[in-house]
């Protein structure tokens, strides 16, 4: 698991330094790994663990309630 570019590598979306030239689960997250270059792989890293989302969605809203108290 290094930085080395493999051709037809297999990453995790998430964890940048994963790589392998077969596909697998990442040893950081266990989530499994996408061919580099997939369009939406971070959406659907997400979208295998719908918490991860509505996270998501929670911070969002979050942050823009405390930049509505901000600008008051």
């Amino acid at each position: 698991m290094s930085d080395i570019r493999i051709p037809g590598a297999y990453v995790c979306p998430m964890h940048a330094s994963v790589r392998q030239s077969e596909p697998g689960k990442c040893p950081h997250c266990g989530m499994a790994l996408l061919p580099e270059g997939t369009r939406f792989a971070l959406l659907r890293h997400m979208a295998q663990r719908p918490w991860m989302i509505v996270a998501m969605v929670v911070l969002m809203l979050l942050a823009m309630a405390a930049a509505m108290l901000l600008m008051r």
